[in-house]
């Protein structure tokens, strides 16, 4: 199989630049292989039927593997061919097929329901880690070799998720349990509320204490303000609460939306 032999600079690691995300920080290496005079290339046949060609930069190799007129086969043998250069040759066909995952994993992390303090660059640092560690074991010959890099990051971004909300869930578990109170007066039998941390002494109030104000200042309702606790700070998926709710999806948006206007409008008049 032919390819240009690259410049010793080219296959040297990329450290990620600050204030770039580790999936652009893929892409910009990647890109740097297909710069001319010498961009790296793969035969054009791999991903194209009757090529005007024999070979096509890399990028080019990806956009088309990415088209949806590409059949199945010219994926699959093309995935099946960069597999291998990355076990086989190493730098920087590794670098090549994890960058061939990039657009899937961008579509993959857009979907994926996070809770608010996971930070995206963890996220997506460990969906490509995940890729990278699959490569050299995944089965080069088999037919859904690409699918099986994909399916290695899905894994890794959904533990890593479950493991974030569940740490949350410990560190806030006192602060949720607060909110459900507010709905069952009976809980506090005597009447009395329940002191709430930072609201003397001009200490800075959290999340959950704050929604818990608005409640007992008529702001929101408590159906409110668990709803925007559950999605914006755990990170529960809209769809759930919609089945729970028994309401479309649209219209718990919609609710949310309102209620965070109150929210915002009562803590403008607040400051």
């Amino acid at each position: 199989m032919h390819h240009t032999p690259r410049p010793t600079s080219r296959r040297t690691a990329c450290t990620r630049p600050a204030g770039c995300s580790p999936l652009q920080a893929v892409e910009e290496s990647f890109l740097n292989l297909c710069a001319e005079p010498q961009p790296l290339t793969m035969p054009a046949h791999l991903v194209c039927e009757g090529p005007e060609q024999p070979t096509l930069p890399v990028d080019q190799v990806r956009t088309r593997l990415a088209h949806a007129a590409t059949s199945p086969t010219l994926r699959e043998q093309t995935w099946r061919e960069v597999v291998r250069r990355a076990q086989q040759l190493g730098e920087p066909w590794d670098t090549v097929a994890v960058a061939m995952t990039v657009p899937v994993l961008r579509r993959m992390l857009a979907r994926l329901a996070c809770p608010s303090h996971l930070e995206r660059a963890e996220v997506e640092q460990e969906a490509l880690a995940a890729v990278a560690t699959a490569l050299p074991s995944v089965d080069a010959n088999a037919a859904d070799t690409g699918r099986e890099l994909f399916a290695a990051a899905d894994r890794a971004v959904h533990r890593l998720a479950y493991a974030a909300r569940r740490r949350a869930e410990r560190e806030t578990g006192s602060q949720a349990a607060r909110l459900g109170r507010l709905a069952h007066p009976a809980a506090n039998p005597d009447g009395h509320e329940d002191a709430v941390p930072g609201a003397e002494g001009g200490e800075e109030l959290d999340e959950y204490t704050v929604l818990a104000h608005a409640v007992r200042a008529h702001v929101v309702g408590i159906s409110e303000a668990q709803l925007i606790a559950r999605t914006r700070l755990e990170g529960e998926p809209m769809q759930r609460l919609a089945i729970e709710r028994g309401v479309s999806v649209r219209q718990l948006y919609r609710h949310r939306a309102a209620a965070e206007q109150h929210l915002a409008g009562h803590l403008r008049y607040q400051q």
